[in-house]
Parts: structure tokens; C-alpha cells; sequence
């Protein structure tokens, strides 16, 4: 296997974060991020804010009961990818190969880079030094031969910490970890383990594979073994851009009207369409995500013969996917559309993406200005009128 540099980064609490970079007031507070509703979600919380057992996906009520003086705010997820992207552009200066996780998250492969920065983990010092200096956050961060270790190092002294793994010290560093810090080892795997007395990496590490085969199947033993010895071969994967633009909202209350639903539905392909346009983006897949009262989610979807990122364009394909659920005879919980296949303009060949028909150009002046205003004046400031049919 090739010798490889990883650097894991990962950002604390990073929506938090971001909130008490915009209100210093909020400093030391326990900041809660998410739906406030009875039925919202923990999307992110502050390190005050943990000690008293909220985490992300966890219900805002159980949050609420658990920190009852937490400070609640609505997600800003348009602030969070500004910032991520700033974040982001920090870490290439470093290196090409970058492979995001999430908004907040990237692996770096660094191999190559030591004659320009120096060793990977005075690299990593680095990085978290200027993204503190550039932009007031804190990143932890962990070093290591392989992905798989620096993931587990870059979370073992947040906030704020950097974690080194050397070349030829990966199992006596994973060997004392409880068996949890694996990746994929939920709550049933710890189970089986535990009746093989496995609490520990290191225990895991000393099961021979024909053992583990007979517990848990050839390819979970494989992955089990492989992952407790560190052996991670896998690549940093560069990744342009997502490989689908969505948005979707859970309900207060169910919907059960269609009445109820299109001015959703309008509100939704407002949202994706200009979020597409931000990014010079447009979509020819058109997806209508919709889960019911019971839980039960599907999904329709649509092919278009050109890629689009028209509000109207998607509000029209998502009404028609409509007639193809349960939509006005089941209670509808939650709805989200997004956009695959995506294309950018920036691309060969992409010069073209949208028709100059007459009808076009002037839904493209009226998408630009409606794009100004909201640069200008916030999200909320323009919504499509549609919205108040209710």
C-alpha cells in the first residue's frame, strides 16, 4: 500500500459557530441550532450547550427539557456555506486533493506537499492557525497514514485539537479506543462484540477472521478486521461540486389538503432554484421527496430534455410528480425537492445550458433580479406570491 499523509479537519460546532461569530453576545452561551418546533431537530449545538446532553438529531423538545435556558436559532444554511466555502478555499491553498465530507468536514492529502508547508503536521497547524486568524473559528484536526485514522484522531481532543498518528504507530494508538470509535460499529455490532468480549479496538484486532466470519458474514468480517489494524487504503477523492441541489421542510403539523401543499411547493422550487443559480448550476432530474404521517417515504422523479434552474420549471415538474403519491388521501409530514444530473456553466460545452428564446430571457432577467434582491436584502426578502394561497 501506498504511503500516504492524511489530514482529517473537521470544524467545532461549526453552525454554532458561525452564529456566535455573528453575535459576539452569544459567546460562552449554550447555543442551540435548529427547529424550534415539536417536531424540529437539533442540527447543531454549542460545547456549552453539550454538557448538558444536547446533540445534533436529537428533538428539540428532549434538547429544550435537557437545557432549558439554551439559546434556540434557525438554521442559516446559506450564512454556513459562505463560510464554508472561505473555509474550504483555506484548506486547497494547501493542497489540490481535497475531498469534502459535509459542509464542515474535508480530508486533505498531503503527501506531496512537504517541501512547500513542511511536515503534514506542522501543515495542520497551519491550517488551523490561519482559519482562526482569517476567519474566528476553530478546527480540529487529526494526522495520520490513512483516512481512516485521521477521522478517528481529528475527534479525540476537540474542540480545538490536533491529534498525530505516525507512520508505524496506528495500532497502539487505535488499540486502547473503545470499540465505538470504528466507523460503522453501532450500537447492535457493539453487542455481538461484547459477547466475544471485544470492548476495545485492540480486542478486535486479536479475533482471527475465520471467528469474526462466522459472527458477522465474510464481507462485515473483512471490514471489521481490515478497519481494526488501521488498513485503509482508500484515496483522497476530489469531489467538484454536490452531486444533487435539494431542500426540504418537516411540518408543524401533518398536511392533509392539497391546497395546503402547492403554496410548499412553491416556496421549495423557489428555494432549490436559487440555490442552483448561486452555484451556476442547473438540474435535468427532477426529484419530489414525501414522507407521510406513518414514516413511510417515497420518492418521484422526473427526466427533462434540458437542465433547468427556473423556480416555475421545477414548481410545474413537482405539481405533476404530485399526482403520482398519496398526496390529499394521506397526511404528509414532510416535503423536499432536489435537482441531479447537475451541469455547470463553467463547464466545456456548458456555454449553451440555457435556450435564448424570448419567453427565457425574460424569465432569466426576472431570476436575476429576484437573485439581487435576495443577495441584498436577505432570503426572506422575496418570496413567490403563490406562497400566501393558503
Amino acid at each position: 500500500m501506498e504511503r500516504r499523509d492524511i489530514i482529517h479537519l473537521d470544524m467545532d460546532a461549526f453552525y454554532a459557530a458561525v452564529e456566535v461569530l455573528d453575535n459576539p453576545e452569544l459567546q460562552g452561551q449554550p447555543v442551540i441550532v435548529g427547529g424550534r418546533g415539536a417536531r424540529g431537530v437539533v442540527s447543531a449545538s454549542s460545547y456549552e450547550a453539550r454538557r448538558f446532553g444536547v446533540h445534533s438529531a436529537q428533538p428539540s423538545v428532549t434538547a429544550r427539557r435537557l437545557c432549558p435556558d439554551g439559546i434556540f436559532l434557525p438554521v442559516r444554511m446559506e450564512r454556513y456555506a459562505e463560510i464554508s466555502s472561505s473555509v474550504f478555499a483555506i484548506f486547497r491553498r494547501y493542497t489540490p486533493l481535497v475531498e469534502p465530507l459535509s459542509i464542515d468536514e474535508a480530508f486533505l492529502d498531503v503527501t506531496r506537499c512537504r517541501r512547500l508547508f513542511g511536515e503534514p503536521p506542522e501543515i495542520a497547524r497551519k491550517i488551523r492557525q490561519v482559519v482562526r486568524e482569517e476567519l474566528g473559528l476553530t478546527v480540529s484536526a487529526g494526522v495520520a497514514p490513512s483516512k481512516l485514522v485521521a477521522k478517528i484522531a481529528s475527534d479525540l481532543n476537540k474542540p480545538d485539537g490536533l491529534t498525530v498518528v505516525e507512520h508505524g504507530q496506528v495500532e497502539a494508538f487505535l488499540n486502547p479506543l473503545p470499540i465505538e470509535r470504528l466507523w460503522g460499529v453501532g450500537e447492535v455490532t457493539q453487542q455481538a462484540l461484547a459477547l466475544l468480549g471485544v470492548t476495545t479496538i485492540g480486542h478486535l484486532a486479536a479475533l482471527p477472521l475465520d471467528l469474526l466470519e462466522t459472527k458477522f458474514g465474510h464481507r462485515s468480517a473483512e471490514h471489521l478486521f481490515h478497519m481494526s489494524r488501521g488498513e485503509d487504503d482508500r484515496a483522497v477523492e476530489v469531489v467538484r461540486e454536490a452531486k444533487s441541489i435539494g431542500h426540504e421542510t418537516t411540518f408543524e403539523q401533518d398536511l392533509l389538503a392539497r391546497a395546503a401543499i402547492r403554496p410548499r411547493l412553491l416556496s421549495l422550487s423557489h428555494d432549490v432554484a436559487g440555490r442552483l443559480r448561486r452555484k451556476a448550476a442547473a438540474g435535468r432530474t427532477v426529484t419530489l421527496k414525501v414522507k407521510y404521517a406513518d414514516f413511510v417515504l417515497i420518492t418521484r422523479s422526473a427526466t427533462l430534455a434540458e437542465p433547468t434552474n427556473d423556480q416555475l420549471e421545477i414548481f410545474r415538474e413537482v405539481t405533476a410528480l404530485l399526482e403520482k403519491t398519496e398526496v390529499g388521501r394521506r397526511p404528509v409530514r414532510l416535503l423536499g425537492i432536489s435537482l441531479s444530473q447537475l451541469v455547470f456553466k463553467d463547464e466545456p460545452g456548458q456555454l449553451s445550458l440555457f435556450p435564448a428564446g424570448d419567453k427565457t430571457r425574460r424569465r432569466d432577467r426576472l431570476n436575476t433580479a429576484v437573485d439581487e434582491i435576495s443577495n441584498r436584502f436577505g432570503a426572506k426578502s422575496i418570496r413567490p406570491a403563490g406562497e400566501l394561497e393558503e
